[in-house]
């Protein structure tokens, strides 16, 4: 009794060095594929067989720089809570993509934290969902939604400590009822030449314009930070919190160009539930969806039809300023 209080003692020792960013981290070059598919060997043993697990592996990934033993931890945390979200059976993907992080979208973080190209592995299930209060409080250390005995509070929080000691991010998508997305940004390995740098020199007349946009989103800092990009391109910007006032603005007189929605929103109304109804209000009405999701599980899920355009969230200025452009190009 004594060895084994000695080892969960260690064990929250771990967890909260990890969570502080004091844990002694190996990083090296890493491929990020190798390492999900060892993980998923891992988790089809530990979920159960009424969830199914499935992969969506990225092309020309790049490198990155990380800890592979603690990059193990922190998914199979994640899987974990993932499975116990998913008590009837369900849906596990796990996906990777190289991404770009600009300094728009990191300024407008309570880190600090540097823009950069970075890879990215996402962890979608099909589960319970979290609140809002979950949602922010997900991070905490010794906060946990499960039965006294069943949860100590502390995976998503050294995920987090994890992410940050690593100069990296993480980032959670969540409505109940819906499912859970989990974002891990992780640095690009300064030495990986296998693809071109993703550059912020573009002209951005190229992506200019006067056009009337309308941004539906419930999170009110994702709603400023895309106003305030599409206002600085020279957009007139409406906005609304929900698919209702989204409903209410259009019934106006207002002319708009383009709507650019959230998918999944609370007050049921959804996003391609909005789209339909404006769109048949609207005909010609342009409409760009968003999602913290990924494109992969949001297809699977059934949420959106193949081929519709979206932008995954947290997009940077440039993805957009381009796909704004594009859909409303595409117009004409």
């Amino acid at each position: 009794m004594a060895m084994q209080g000695a080892q969960r003692a260690a064990s929250l020792t771990t967890r909260l060095l990890a969570f502080s960013r004091q844990q002694p981290l190996n990083p090296q070059a890493l491929d990020a594929n190798t390492l999900v598919a060892d993980v998923c060997d891992l988790l089809r043993r530990a979920i159960g067989e009424t969830i199914a697990l499935e992969t969506v592996l990225g092309k020309d990934l790049w490198r990155m720089d990380a800890d592979a033993n603690q990059l193990e931890n922190a998914l199979l945390n994640i899987g974990f809570n993932a499975r116990d979200a998913m008590p009837n059976g369900g849906k596990l993907i796990i996906e990777t993509a190289n991404a770009a992080l600009d300094r728009a979208y990191t300024s407008s973080l309570n880190e600090d934290m540097k823009p950069g190209e970075f890879v990215m592995i996402a962890i979608t299930d099909t589960g319970t969902g979290m609140d809002k209060t979950t949602r922010e409080r997900a991070f905490d250390p010794f906060f946990t939604t499960k039965d006294v005995g069943k949860g100590t509070g502390l995976g998503l929080s050294q995920v987090y400590g994890f992410a940050r000691q690593s100069a990296g991010h993480v980032r959670i998508y969540s409505e109940i009822g819906e499912g859970t997305t989990v974002k891990i940004y992780l640095p690009r390995s300064v030495g990986d030449t296998k693809s071109p740098v993703i550059g912020e020199g573009k002209k951005l007349s190229r992506w200019t314009g006067a056009e009337t946009i309308l941004v539906v989103e419930d999170d009110e800092r994702l709603r400023e930070y895309a106003s305030e990009v599409l206002e600085e391109l020279g957009y007139h910007v409406m906005r609304a919190s929900n698919g209702a006032a989204a409903l209410e603005t259009l019934g106006g007189t207002d002319h708009i160009d383009l709507l650019l929605t959230d998918v999944v929103m609370p007050g049921g109304v959804n996003g391609k539930q909005l789209a339909d109804a404006a769109v048949g209000r609207r005909p010609g009405l342009r409409v760009l969806y968003m999602t913290g999701y990924t494109r992969d599980a949001i297809v699977h899920q059934g949420r959106l039809d193949l081929g519709v355009t979206m932008v995954s969230k947290p997009f940077s200025f440039e993805e957009l300023a381009s796909k704004v452009r594009q859909v409303l190009d595409a117009a004409g």
